[in-house]
């Protein structure tokens, strides 16, 4: 059950957290360099996930799964981090903000109870003012005497009597106008007073509803926290029991890597196999081969439908981000989709147009000798063949559909180039 703030949890923190400020700048570049570093590291890995797939061909599909899977929780969880930051941020900001409104809240009801007081002591000052203002009128009225300088001179008896009576009347008069005074300063007070009050208890008002507020803010931020830490913890879970699965299968990725690597050697050997005896014919013939020189550039053209090419892998060594092996990638890949159309980049004759593990159905083509080195391009992961072993085939001639055959990640075509039986990197003799 989550907890819901209410306002006297409010008005407890209050004392402690009413000098914090609501937001600071620092706090708020914390959160966009954070933010920053996992836009950077989603970047990171989707490249990853790029050289992975290239990687990972040669690897059965159990294993491709797997580590496909940890390499989408890698990448997903900088950004569930950055997210339970954000919200864990945004509920400390809410309590700190509900707890500065709980504390002004705490000062206007404490003026609110002083002002009370004060409206309460002023007006039973000023009814006791009035009572002694009417106690002398009563006197007065009592006495039937005029009090006048006329009747004080014509009434007294004697000089001494004349002052005595015309101190008398001074006094009182002065008294009963001070008293007077007095009322009307008291109940101007009174007025202020109530004036100030009704202003505070708006204020009350106001800051009840925005205490209320609050409340329901912070009651969603920290939903929100709890659901980002639920979903990272989740996704922290999930990665753990992925790397512990591709830990128990640490002895079915060496053997796939071994055959994979030994189905490359033996593709090499039998193109070197070929080379050799296409020599020999042609040293028999009184055709010695020339020396190799450069084999040059653009000697390809784009095998592909998508046009201009568009690499999706390039050729080198990988280094896969959750398996930790090291290995080449023989090709380039390139973007196509499925069952799309596949066209020979240079004329030749097809050597072979068969499943090869790991490569899936492909497509070898012999083109010959160029500048004294024999040069033979693969098309792999193929759909579907348009060509047989032994075909002439011309340049763009339609020689398949793309696929995912073999032990592909994805849809795509895997171009190799051979020049002498050994790979190179394909892109610029596709003009690259």
């Amino acid at each position: 059950m989550r907890r819901r703030l209410r306002l006297p949890a409010l008005l407890a923190a209050a004392c402690l957290l009413v000098g914090v400020a609501v937001a600071s700048p620092a706090v708020a570049d914390e959160i966009d360099d954070r933010r920053k570093a996992a836009e950077q590291k989603a970047a990171a890995n989707e490249k990853a996930q790029a050289d992975a797939e290239a990687a990972m061909e040669g690897l059965d599909a159990s294993l491709q799964a797997t580590a496909s899977r940890l390499l989408e929780l890698q990448a997903q969880i900088p950004a569930a981090q950055a997210r339970l930051d954000e919200a864990k941020a945004a509920l400390e900001k809410a309590q700190r903000e509900a707890a500065i409104i709980a504390a002004r809240l705490v000062d206007a009801q404490e003026q609110q109870v002083t002002l009370s007081a004060t409206i309460q002591q002023d007006t039973e000052q000023a009814e006791k003012m009035r009572a002694a203002i009417g106690q002398m009128a009563r006197e007065a009225y009592r006495g039937g005497a005029e009090v006048s300088g006329v009747s004080v001179i014509l009434d007294a008896e004697s000089s001494e009597d004349f002052v005595e009576r015309y101190g008398l009347v001074s006094t009182a008069l002065r008294t009963q106008a001070q008293v007077l005074d007095a009322l009307k300063a008291a109940e101007a007070s009174n007025r202020n007073a109530q004036a100030r009050l009704d202003a505070v208890e708006d204020r009350i008002t106001e800051l009840k509803a925005e205490a209320d507020q609050k409340v329901v803010e912070a009651d969603a931020a920290r939903d929100a926290a709890e659901d980002a830490k639920a979903t990272l913890d989740g996704l922290v879970a999930e990665q753990q029991a992925q790397q512990a699965t591709l830990e128990s299968q640490k002895a079915a990725l060496a053997s796939a890597l071994a055959a994979m690597d030994a189905e490359a050697k033996a593709i090499e050997n039998e193109l070197r196999a070929a080379i050799d005896a296409q020599r020999a014919r042609d040293a028999a013939a009184g055709k010695p081969a020339p020396a190799p020189g450069p084999v040059g550039s653009s000697l390809f053209g784009n095998p592909t439908s998508i046009s201009p090419i568009y690499v999706t892998s390039e050729y080198g060594m990988r280094l896969h981000p959750t398996l930790g092996y090291v290995r080449l990638h023989a090709g380039i890949d390139l973007r196509t989709y499925c069952s799309t159309k596949v066209y020979a980049g240079r004329a030749g004759t097809v050597t072979w147009a068969k499943t090869r593990y790991g490569f899936g159905n492909q497509v070898m083509i012999d083109s010959g000798f160029v500048n004294g080195n024999a040069v033979s391009a693969s098309y792999n992961h193929l759909t579907s063949f348009a060509v047989s072993s032994g075909q002439r085939v011309e340049r763009g001639q339609l020689i398949g559909y793309s696929g995912n055959t073999g032990t592909s990640a994805a849809c795509h075509l895997h171009f190799e180039v051979y020049v002498n039986g050994s790979t190179v990197n394909p892109r610029p003799l596709l003009g690259l």
